[in-house]
């Protein structure tokens, strides 16, 4: 674009402006996508494996030749969303194989060391799910086998390829919001975490989430996820975190709670209050960042900052988007804004047309072909890991408790 049309732009264009000024490069709506063919097998097919199989199934230049499972029913159903896939009983028979140049790992969390360094050691590229394990030894074993691998590895904290998420950033580190005051999140939805069964053998394998012995909970299944956006954004840690827990609905035998509340404390006091739950939907899964100038709110497929009454203006407000929030008007933070421009859709284009997994899955994918880094590195999820993990044993013993890493 010349300068002068550039300028032109900025001045004529909704919400142009804001995006433009910090992200001169965006086109970030797009579909990312491998710039050659890829083969890839997905290792773990049960619901959140189904999903990346639904999710790379969008990516144009990868097709998914092999899946793995090692429960015979569940492998059935991944056929059956799969077209010419083969299908084997573990990593091991998968890679042997020879038919991939790429492995995602979506088995349950404390299957993913062994997985993960089988899969390290074939020299293909690899996308762990996070969290990245239950325990923090198997972290730091993770995240060194894979600074070793020769194969293009990621780690599935989805915040950081998100689109909407990478340009919020720029505001937050900017005098846009300037100063840190607190941070809260949340996830909240209303679903049992059970996966029925007719044998008690399969019931406890299929619902490992729910077993005290290996799962993190939400506060490590899913806090781990949301607890990585806020370390993405500060660039720092929570050195202690204090927590609770209970069964408000689904008392049917469990002992994981399924209502949480955390407290996570930075090493300068500032804080993050997190809950979750699966007894309520209220609100959904969002994060907020607040700032001495502004806040920002996260909903995964949108983000909107609202500014304080007395933060200096600095002259794209005026051409912004906005929403109002009860009492609150939200700039809305739209990525893509070039793009979405030029077609004349920029009121229409808030929210991010894929889900977070796709673009986490597409950054990956195209990183691997052009040998690059991905968007989130095993020694950062490893860094969140060991934050979900420490949030866990918090609410599980009702102790502060010091986050190692």
């Amino acid at each position: 674009m010349l300068e002068h049309d550039r300028r032109e732009f900025l001045v004529r264009s909704a919400g142009g402006l804001a995006a433009m000024a910090l992200l001169p490069e965006l086109g970030l709506a797009r579909m990312p996508s491998p710039r050659a063919d890829l083969r890839v097998g997905v290792v773990g097919v049960g619901r959140h494996g189904r999903d990346v199989l639904a999710e790379i199934a969008k990516i144009e230049g990868a097709t998914i030749t092999a899946i793995a499972d090692t429960d015979e029913r569940r492998l059935a159903s991944g056929l059956r969303r799969t077209s010419g896939a083969e299908g084997f009983a573990d990593v091991g028979s998968l890679i042997s194989a020879g038919l991939t140049d790429a492995i995602v790992i979506a088995t349950p969390t404390h299957t993913h060391r062994e997985v993960a360094e089988e899969a390290f050691a074939s020299g293909q590229h690899v996308y762990v799910e996070a969290p990245l394990a239950a325990t923090l030894t198997d972290c730091k074993a993770i995240a060194a086998s894979a600074r070793s691998a020769t194969g293009v590895i990621a780690a599935g904290l989805q915040g950081r390829a998100n689109p909407v998420y990478q340009l919020a950033r720029t505001f937050f580190r900017s005098d846009s919001v300037r100063d840190l005051v607190a941070m809260r999140g949340q996830r909240h939805q209303k679903t049992s975490w059970r996966t029925p069964a007719s044998d008690p053998a399969r019931e406890r394998a299929l619902n490992w989430v729910l077993d005290p012995e290996v799962s993190l909970g939400l506060a490590g299944e899913w806090g781990t996820h949301q607890f990585d956006v806020f370390n993405w954004y500060v660039g720092r840690y929570p050195v202690k975190v204090r927590g609770n827990g209970s069964i408000r609905l689904h008392k049917d035998g469990r002992e994981i709670a399924d209502t949480i509340a955390c407290t996570l404390t930075l090493d300068d006091g500032a804080e993050l209050q997190y809950s979750a739950t699966l007894a309520n939907s209220y609100e959904g899964m969002y994060e907020v960042l607040y700032g001495t100038n502004a806040a920002i709110k996260l909903g995964w497929s949108h983000g909107w900052m609202f500014k304080e009454a007395d933060a200096p203006t600095q002259g794209w407000e005026v051409y912004a988007n906005r929403q109002q929030f009860h009492k609150d008007e939200g700039i809305t933070l739209i990525a893509g804004a070039t793009k979405l421009a030029e077609q004349g859709k920029l009121k229409q284009g808030i929210g991010l047309p894929f889900s977070s997994l796709y673009y986490a899955l597409g950054d990956w994918l195209a990183a691997a072909s052009e040998g690059s880094e991905a968007a989130c590195s095993c020694d950062e999820a490893a860094r969140a890991t060991a934050v979900g993990i420490a949030a866990n044993r918090a609410v599980v013993t009702g102790e502060e408790i010091s986050v190692e890493m």
